[in-house]
């Protein structure tokens, strides 16, 4: 039943005409947890808890007080806080913390009758893009269960790909909800950044991350901003622009201008079947009487360089809090303060963590800030002023979401570079702080699914939902 369900609006259809309760949606999700459990999605799942607020929900659209939500099955990413429930980021350093207080996010989503159903496994700290770096362990495609998930939302992508919830939220720093998306076949939306609250949301690079959703339809993406955006006093980053409602529609779309980027076609990492599915996409949209140009960005090279060497000081400055002392994972062999602070930190976090700790560091030291850090900081800036540039000309800018499907578990973990590689296109929206999202494009001839992006003008999240809905039935 759980997994019959496209969107929200079939859902509340359900609810309302009695076909369908609360209830009985959570009770098919939490078989399709416990039947799928070997995917390794959640860390915890709120099974009893998530029953009795369907209970109640059920009793409000009864009485119609119900709220925009009611009866959506919501899994959040585990770096998300939700009062009196655990929250570790998949890192050991925080195994068995408990949140004092919840997320704006998760506040936002429970005042509309969402019920939250459990805690999703992620890239420890966020930082991965194949969900192999969990102290909890690799999230398991449902499409192929030899192949990674995408990191690091991995675990909510999942959760939506195999029916264990209707929908998810996860955080995306430099593609981490939208190649995710692209590699288990589900809608992955990341709005501008400043749009939605990062209260309550375990940092890992300040200015990058942004929450993001995962969900089965556009549509729901759009509802899901729409209650989830928004000026937040907690968050000083937050713009103050009026959110757009959510009423996604095809019409009216009119003819646009879109460029890809040429070098997505020319380079050889690019996987042969990504490469077709976004020259098919091109070809029908230009049948559809749209301009679609290809364009050649200069700073192209310079994405991942500038992305990682940002990201990675921004993250060892955010990880200091975590010393052994305030609280989360100390280690049972330190004897003092000195070795507190060592013991705690090189056994609490894991190898990819410390590796980013460690080159942040590094790139903010005295002799190096110069040559990495601000140079990186003026990089940013030229790669988010070109990139506006050419969305002053075009509507927006179609890529692959990733070079290639979903690989193999353990195939990239040798190399970390080969990795970080895997950000080529999605690092661009998250240094020029704009909105993108993954489509899925159905699958290669091994049923891996594939998916494309588009990355649209800042704060024009409307424009861009929509037209993703046109271009979804193309």
């Amino acid at each position: 039943m759980s997994k019959d369900f496209s969107s929200y609006k079939d859902i509340k259809r359900g609810l309302q005409n009695g076909t369908v309760t609360a209830e009985s949606l959570v009770k098919g999700y939490l078989q399709q947890i416990k039947a799928n459990a070997r995917l390794n999605v959640f860390n915890e799942v709120f099974d009893q808890e998530a029953l009795a607020s369907a209970k109640t929900v059920d009793a409000r659209i009864k009485k119609g007080t119900a709220g925009k939500l009611a009866g959506m099955v919501i899994a959040i990413k585990d770096n998300i806080c939700y009062k009196d429930h655990k929250v570790t980021a998949s890192s050991r350093i925080l195994e068995n913390f408990t949140s004092i207080y919840s997320s704006t996010i998760v506040e936002r989503l429970l005042a509309e009758d969402a019920i939250i159903i459990g805690r999703c496994n992620c890239d420890e700290f966020a930082m991965g893009a194949a969900n192999e770096n969990s102290f909890f362990g690799a999230v398991k495609n449902f499409a192929d269960e030899k192949r990674v998930s995408g990191g690091s939302s991995g675990g909510s992508a999942v959760a939506v790909q195999a029916g264990m919830c209707h929908a998810a939220i996860g955080t995306d720093t430099g593609g981490s909800v939208r190649q995710p998306a692209s590699f288990c076949g589900v809608v992955g939306f990341k709005p501008t950044y400043g749009r939605i609250s990062r209260h309550g949301i375990i940092s890992y690079a300040s200015s990058f991350d942004q929450v993001g959703t995962l969900t089965k339809s556009v549509e729901d993406a759009a509802l899901l901003f729409e209650i989830m955006a928004g000026a937040d006093e907690f968050d000083g980053t937050l713009s103050q622009k009026p959110v757009p409602k959510a009423d996604v529609h095809t019409k009216d779309t009119g003819k646009k201008k879109i460029a890809y980027l040429q070098e997505a076609l020319s380079s050889p990492g690019v996987d042969a079947d990504v490469k077709n599915t976004l020259i098919n996409s091109i070809e029908k949209l230009r049948a559809d009487g749209h301009t679609v140009k290809a364009i050649s960005f200069e700073y192209l090279e310079y994405l991942v360089p500038a992305y990682y060497i940002l990201a990675m000081a921004e993250a060892s400055s955010n990880l200091a809090r975590y010393d052994g002392v305030h609280y989360g994972y100390r280690s049972p062999n330190a004897t003092d303060l000195t070795s507190t602070y060592k013991l705690s930190r090189s056994e609490g976090f894991g190898k990819e963590v410390k590796r980013r700790i460690m080159l942040g560091t590094f790139v903010l030291s005295a002799g190096y800030y110069d040559a990495y850090y601000a140079k990186a900081q003026k990089v940013r800036r030229l790669i988010k002023d070109q990139t506006n540039e050419i969305l002053q000309e075009y509507d927006f800018l179609l890529t692959p979401t990733a070079p290639e499907p979903a690989f193999p578990i353990g195939k990239k973990e040798k190399d970390p570079v080969v990795t970080y590689l895997y950000d080529i296109f999605t690092v661009q929206a998250s240094l020029a702080g704009l909105p993108a999202i993954s489509l899925p494009t159905g699958n290669n001839s091994k049923g891996l699914p594939l998916g494309l992006q588009l990355l649209g003008k800042g704060f024009a999240e409307e424009e861009l939902l929509n037209f993703s809905e046109y271009f979804l039935q193309l």
